[in-house]
Parts: C-alpha cells; structure tokens; sequence
C-alpha cells in the first residue's frame, strides 16, 4: 500500500458509455476454482475483471460489490463462513482497478456511470438473471449497488445496501458533526490542523486515525486482531482510484463523489432492497433506516454492535439478516 493515508475516509472504504450485449463469450479465462476473468469493454479499451464463484445455485445467485473505491474482495472472505452452510452460490469480484483486475492508468475511467456499465457486463458474463440475481454492495459498492439499480433493476432478484447512505454531503455531515466530536477535543482538533495543512502523509495522521478513529467506527476489534483479510485489503488497496473518487481526507469529500446523492431517487426502486446500518458506523444508521422507508419494498437490518464493516464485528446480526432476507424473497414471502 502506498501510505497508511490511503486508508479508510470515514465511510467509503478502507486503510489506508458502452453499450454491452448479452454474450458469453466475454469470459476470456477459467479455471477449476472458480475464477472467470470476464473482458468488459470501456470507453478506452478492453480490460479484464476478476471473479470467483463458489457453489452452485441455480436459484440463488449473489454478486458482491466491495468497497474503497479501489479496495478488494477480500473484505467479503468472511462470507465463506456463512453462505455455504445455507447453499447460496456466491461470486467474489475485483472491480476495475482493483488488485485481481486490471489496473489501467487512466482517471477518466473512475466515474459512477462507468462502473455500472462493468457491473452490467459482468452480469451478463456471468448468466446472472432477474430470476436468481442479488446484489450486494458495501459502502462504495453500496453506492455503485444503488446506481445499478437505479439504472437497470429489471436485471435483478433483491438488492443489499450495506452500509453506505444515500448522500455523500449528508455522510460528510456526520461525519463532521457527529463522529468527530465524539473525539477528545485535543485530538480532534490535531487531525484537523493536520487535514487543513493537506499534510495527509504525515504519521502521526495516521496514529491518530487509527488509535481514535478506525479502532471505533472502522472495525471495532484491537488492531493486532483484525482479520487477514482485512489487512490484505488495506495493503492491495489502488490508492489512485481510491483518492481519484474519494478524496484523501477523513473528514470530507473532494473527490469525485464529493457531491454524490441520490436521496430523492430511492423511491424509483422496486425491487425488494435490504438496508444495513450499524450503530458504530462512519456512517449514520438513522440514515440508513430512513433510505428503506424511501424505497417501495424495503426492509431495514440494524448492527447493533457492528461499525463500517460489520459483517466483522457483529457477524451474527448481519448474516442472519442478509440470509433471513435473500430466503423471503426466494420463497416469495418478503
């Protein structure tokens, strides 16, 4: 990883168009482990995408956005522990520019619109259909899971909002007046001096964010205990798309996404939509139980030890949730 700077940004991620058609010729490669590399056609070329899939359900298909942007799957390994126990075939992906994936070095290729447009193609690389097809987006894949919906919900069976609110201001807004606050003020007002100087890089940023920061809102374990897969993400974590979208500060938003919000559009999706909100999280869980009110077939799952990545920190809560809500759908009793 570049710098620890690159890390998390209080509720997007972590330490630190085309027209497609529905081919399945687009899957370039595979394997006997499951792993597709899936060719996906951008404004400035060809690339290819990573996926792995893991067990075999015809009926119940679940496509994981992970966050950063420019993170990886690898935040979802835990799913391995609780998906197969109830036989759900799931599809782990590196999105464009993250580590599995092809890396190209051109930031006209880090906007929203384009990274529905890969979703889009993987799938229909994948053979994912409105009869089977759940997506699952965490924070930056939450927004990127809202934007395909908004676009083309037709394509799926359920859809995961899983901590990440429906407004980048309203998340700075939080983050800002609520999170940062909670802060002893001495400390808060040194990651501040820091921030204003644009002195990102500086470690002792870093330490502070961490000792009063991550360990709280991030993943709520000591840090000599968070998980291997959550320390792989941090060090395989594309700062450049990273920063790109997001911006390099903890406390605001600069960059792409910096004036993201798609509040007044939630009513436009039908499809039956899972919200997940956690008490700890860099984001606001009030929020997140206000989005599945707005939206026209919602339901609202509350972490209430969890934070930013609680499917780590309140594992029990979250994948009874997430599994309760893909099997009402399927049976039809959501």
């Amino acid at each position: 990883m570049k710098t620890a700077t690159y890390l998390i940004i209080a509720g997007f991620m972590v330490f630190s168009g085309c027209s497609p058609t529905d081919t399945p010729d687009q899957v370039v490669d595979a394997s006997s482990d499951g792993v597709k590399m899936i060719e996906i056609s951008t404004p400035i070329g060809e690339f290819n995408v990573w996926t792995r899939r893991v067990g075999d359900n015809p009926d119940i298909k679940v496509l994981l956005l992970h966050g950063g942007p420019g993170a990886t799957h690898e935040l979802f390994e835990i799913m391995d522990e609780y998906f197969p126990e109830v036989g759900f075939e799931y599809y782990f992906y590196d999105q464009l520019g993250s580590y599995n994936s092809d890396q190209p070095d051109d930031l006209s290729l880090w906007v929203t619109e384009r990274f529905v447009e890969e979703v889009e193609q993987v799938r229909q690389a994948l053979g994912l259909t409105s009869d089977n097809f759940y997506l699952l987006g965490q924070s930056w894949g939450g927004i990127l899971a809202m934007e395909y919906a908004l676009k083309y919900q037709e394509k799926l069976k359920g859809l995961i909002i899983s901590n990440m609110m429906s407004s980048a201001p309203a998340y700075a807004r939080y983050a800002e007046e609520v999170l940062g606050p909670q802060m002893a003020p001495e400390v808060l007002a040194e990651i501040q001096a820091f921030e204003a100087a644009e002195d990102f890089d500086n470690p002792r940023y870093t330490e502070l964010l961490m000792q009063h920061y991550y360990t709280e809102h991030l993943l709520r374990m000591p840090l000599d205990e968070w998980p291997d897969a959550i320390n792989r993400t941090f060090e395989h974590l594309n700062p450049d798309v990273y920063v790109t979208m997001q911006g390099p500060s903890e406390f605001g938003i600069s960059g792409v996404l910096e004036t993201w919000d798609v509040s007044d559009r939630l009513s436009e999706i039908i499809v039956p939509t899972l919200v997940i909100g956690a008490e700890h999280d860099t984001m606001d869980p009030k929020h997140m139980e206000w989005m599945s009110t707005r939206v026209q077939n919602g339901r609202y799952l509350y972490c209430p030890d969890g934070s930013h990545l609680s499917q780590y920190d309140d594992p029990d809560v979250y994948f009874d949730g997430v599994i309760a809500f893909i099997q009402d759908v399927h049976n039809g009793t959501f």
